[in-house]
């Protein structure tokens, strides 16, 4: 039997892209937009889980509503801390602290943010909310994630063992779609990457 999990990022916040983290801005018009489109032809899942945050979290209610799912929010679900640099876009970072948002590009698991979450700390966190995820499916289910571009990327890493350096190199725009396949031999989960973009069929 397989197991369908739809990871979808959320659509464009108001304020646009930024190192948003944990700030709770909501979504903007256009990410509405963004997040309709991407879900417009897929279903019918029967859960819908989402991170706390309110670009996710908005948008996952008034589906689950409209399609009387059961909504299930997941508080370990959430984007990673970027501590000072909560709310600050790229173009301000290189302004104040280039050499420190360079060293996080070259290499995030040694250069954490000042204040923040350390990349291995988050991985730890969402690596363990996802084992929680697949020992509660029905082994022939369909579930819908709502959650945010790192948290795809880890699980990305997790499945295809991609190492946690090349994290930035994989795409994950507003919007976007992964679906993820899980296949179950003798009782344990085996998960493998169906797709990964903006459509799916």
């Amino acid at each position: 039997m397989t197991t369908t999990i739809d990871l979808l990022r959320h659509g464009e916040p108001v304020g646009g892209p930024r190192y948003r983290g944990r700030i709770d801005d909501p979504l903007s018009g256009r990410g509405w937009l963004q997040m309709h489109r991407a879900i417009s032809a897929l279903g019918p899942w029967q859960r819908i889980d989402s991170s706390p945050l309110r670009r996710c979290r908005d948008f996952a209610a008034r589906l689950a509503r409209r399609h009387r799912l059961p909504l299930q929010i997941d508080t370990q679900m959430t984007e990673i801390d970027f501590g000072r640099w909560e709310g600050l876009t790229a173009a301000q970072l290189m302004q104040r602290d280039a050499e420190a948002l360079k060293n996080f590009w070259r290499d995030p698991v040694s250069h954490t943010p000042h204040g923040g979450e350390a990349l291995t700390d988050f991985r730890a966190r969402i690596i363990g909310a996802w084992q929680q995820v697949l020992h509660g499916l029905p082994q022939d289910g369909h579930l819908l994630m709502i959650n945010h571009g790192g948290t795809i990327r880890i699980l990305l890493h997790h499945i295809l063992d991609i190492p946690l350096l090349k994290l930035q190199q994989i795409e994950v725009p507003y919007g976007c779609l992964t679906r993820i396949h899980i296949d179950w031999h003798d009782g344990e989960p085996g998960a493998r990457l169906a797709a990964h973009g903006s459509l799916l069929s």
